[in-house]
């Protein structure tokens, strides 16, 4: 799998906490890397599996500080009037951003611009990339 189907996966899986328990999501995480329907084959590599468990457990290890610095720069915005999907992004992308010293910050926020096209609303891209250009000032 490449970065972006890495991270769209990352993505995907950080969604499910928004609907989940904290103590569900061990469970969550074995249905996410179940394979689909009629796949007999496993629909992830052992090494994509552990890349994005690895990454998934990072993030959600600093939620709250993440949430924290989103909230400082969403000016009008706080993380709990924020519709599902872009919060996901924007975690992602502020982990990435500050946290992950592999990925430059153009790059992070322009993977969290498209995922915004794909998975959010109209203005899902804008509000994303407004609020990450924040971080980079």
């Amino acid at each position: 799998m490449g970065r972006r189907e890495i991270r769209e996966q990352i993505f995907k899986l950080l969604f499910r906490i928004e609907f989940n328990e904290e103590q569900e999501m061990p469970q969550q995480k074995e249905f996410f890397f179940e394979p689909d329907g009629e796949e007999e084959s496993p629909r992830f590599k052992t090494r994509d599996i552990a890349e994005i468990t690895e990454k998934f457990d990072r993030i959600v290890e600093k939620i709250p500080e993440i949430d924290e610095m989103i909230n400082e720069k969403a000016s009008g915005w706080n993380t709990k009037r924020m519709g599902k999907v872009d919060l996901t992004i924007l975690r992602l992308a502020v982990y990435e951003i500050i946290f992950d010293e592999n990925i430059p910050a153009g790059v992070a926020i322009n993977e969290a611009v498209e995922l915004a096209k794909a998975y959010g609303q109209d203005e899902s891209p804008a509000f994303i990339n407004g609020v990450l250009a924040k971080f980079v000032d």
